[in-house]
C-alpha cells in the first residue's frame, strides 16, 4: 500500500494535523490508531475545561475530542482503528510503515511523509524506586481514572496520591466526588507539577493537603495495600530520617510524570531531546528525518489540549507543504539555546527563510520563579523580554519570535532563552 501521508496516532494531535493536512490539500492520507476509537486519552477526560482557547468556550475531553473526530469523518479523512504501528524505517527517501491489525494481518505501508502523534504514558512503579511489597491497590493515576469514569469500577476507598501532576491532581477530585477519601498528595518537588487551577479547585476546594518535598518511602499490605509511609526529603531529594509518617490506605495512586512514546522515532533515528525525552523539532516541526514530523505529547508533554491542537495543525499544514514542494530547505538553522532557568525549547531552531511571519516558541522552566523575566537575546543584544509574577514547572510558557525582527540581525548564530530574577 503506497499513501502520501500516514498520520501514526488517532488522539488530539493526530485528529488536528490529520485535519490540518487536508485542508491544506493533501487527499492519499491515512491515520493509524491502535485503539478501537478516535480520540485518544480525552476520552477517559469526562471533566470540563478543555477549548477554552480553540473553541472559545468549556467543553469535556469527549466534547473537545468528539469536534475534531466529526470534522475529520466530514473532510472523509479515511482511518483504521486497532491498528498497531509495529515498525517505521526509511529508505530510498520514502518511510516504511509495518502496521499491524488482526483484519488484514502484517503489511506495509510506503510514505512519502509521515506525522508521529502518538502521544505519552505514565511512568511506572517500577521507575520510582519505591521500597515495599508489591500488592494490589497500587495504580498509575490514568488506569484509576480509566477505570472510574470508562469502567464504572472503584480502585479503592482511602486513597494516597504521589505525585502532583495533573491527571493526578483531577483523581484526587474525581476519587473524593465517588465517595472515596483521599488523604493528602504527597510531591518529591518542593513545587507542584500541575496547573494552579487544578491545586485550586482539586485540592483546595476539597480540603485535600499538598505535602511539597515528601515522597512515599515504604508501602505496607502483602495481598491489599494497607498503608504507605510518607517522609520529608532534603534538597537532594533524599529522604530525611525521623521525618516519617504511616498513613493508612488501600490505594497508592502514581502520578509522577509522564514519558513521550517514542520508541518508533528511535527506530527510524530520530534526534532526540534528552530534556523532553521527544523528537528535536526545526521550526516547521521537521525532525533530522527528511519529510517526518512530530507534534503533541510525543514531541513533548503538554498541560493543555489546545496547546496541543494549535502545535498539531501546524505539523500537518507543513507536512502538506513538504508534499507540495514548498518546503524548501534554504539558509542556516539557527539554533535555539535553552540557558538559565529554561529547560528546553520547541522548537529547538529555526530556518528563517522559511518561517512565517510569527514563530511561536513553547518552553519550561526549571523551577518556580516570582516577579521574574523572560529574556530572549541574540548576539548579546535583547530582542525580546516578557515581564512574569509566577513562573512554575507545572505550566508552559511560550513567547512568539516574529521573522522581521531576526531578519534584521546580522551574523545571526544562536537565539538564547534565559530566566532573569
Amino acid at each position: 500500500m503506497k499513501k502520501d501521508l500516514v498520520i501514526i496516532g488517532g488522539g488530539p494531535a493526530g485528529l488536528a494535523a490529520a485535519i490540518a493536512a487536508k485542508e491544506a490539500g493533501v487527499e492519499d492520507l491515512i491515520i493509524l490508531e491502535r485503539d478501537s476509537v478516535l480520540g485518544g486519552i480525552l476520552n477517559q477526560c469526562i471533566h470540563n475545561g478543555f477549548g477554552l482557547h480553540t473553541f472559545k468556550e468549556e467543553l469535556t475531553g469527549p466534547e473537545y475530542a468528539n469536534r475534531y473526530i466529526e470534522k475529520a469523518k466530514t473532510l472523509d479523512i479515511p482511518y483504521k482503528l486497532n491498528t498497531m504501528v509495529v515498525d517505521l524505517t526509511a529508505e530510498n527517501g520514502f518511510k516504511k510503515v509495518t502496521v499491524m491489525n488482526r483484519q488484514e494481518g502484517l503489511y506495509e505501508i510506503e510514505a512519502k511523509a509521515v506525522i508521529l502523534a502518538m502521544g505519552c504514558r505514565e511512568r511506572p512503579r517500577g521507575a520510582l524506586n519505591i521500597p515495599g511489597y508489591r500488592p494490589a491497590g497500587i495504580y498509575s493515576a490514568g488506569t484509576a481514572q480509566r477505570y472510574v469514569n470508562i469502567d464504572g469500577r472503584m480502585p479503592g476507598k482511602e486513597v494516597v496520591i504521589l505525585g502532583s501532576g495533573d491527571i493526578g491532581l483531577i483523581m484526587a477530585r474525581r476519587m473524593t466526588l465517588e465517595g472515596a477519601k483521599v488523604k493528602l498528595v504527597a510531591e518529591l518537588m518542593p513545587y507542584s507539577g500541575g496547573l494552579k487551577r487544578n491545586i485550586v479547585q482539586c485540592l483546595d476546594d476539597f480540603g485535600i493537603p499538598l505535602k511539597l518535598s515528601h515522597t512515599v518511602v515504604d508501602i505496607k499490605g502483602k495481598e491489599r495495600v494497607e498503608s504507605v509511609t510518607i517522609a520529608r526529603v532534603d534538597e537532594n531529594s533524599k529522604p530525611i530520617p525521623g521525618t516519617e509518617k504511616e498513613v493508612a490506605c488501600d490505594t497508592l495512586l502514581l502520578s509522577c510524570g509522564l514519558i513521550p512514546e517514542n520508541e518508533l522515532s528511535d527506530s527510524l533515528g530520530v534526534n532526540m531531546n534528552p530534556v523532553t525525552g521527544g523528537p528535536s523539532v526545526n521550526e516547521s516541526l521537521e525532525t533530522n528525518i527528511e519529510g517526518v514530523f512530530a507534534c503533541g505529547n510525543v514531541l513533548h508533554v503538554h498541560d493543555l489540549v489546545d496547546y496541543v491542537s494549535n502545535e498539531s495543525e501546524q505539523a500537518g499544514k507543513k507536512a502538506a507543504a513538504y508534499l507540495l514542494g514548498e518546503l524548501v530547505s534554504t539558509g542556516k538553522e539557527i539554533p535555539l539555546s535553552a540557558q538559565k532557568g529554561v529547560r528546553y525549547t520547541v522548537p529547538a531552531s529555526v530556518n528563517i527563510d522559511r518561517m512565517e511571519d510569527t514563530q511561536i516558541v513553547r518552553f519550561r522552566v526549571d523551577n518556580l520563579y516570582r516577579d521574574a523575566v523572560i529574556e530572549v537575546s541574540c548576539n548579546g543584544s535583547v530582542l525580546k523580554s516578557q515581564k512574569k509574577r509566577i513562573l512554575a514547572p507545572g505550566e508552559m510558557e511560550q513567547i512568539v519570535l516574529n521573522k522581521s525582527e531576526l531578519e534584521a540581525i546580522d551574523n545571526l548564530e544562536e537565539i538564547n532563552f534565559n530566566i532573569k530574577i
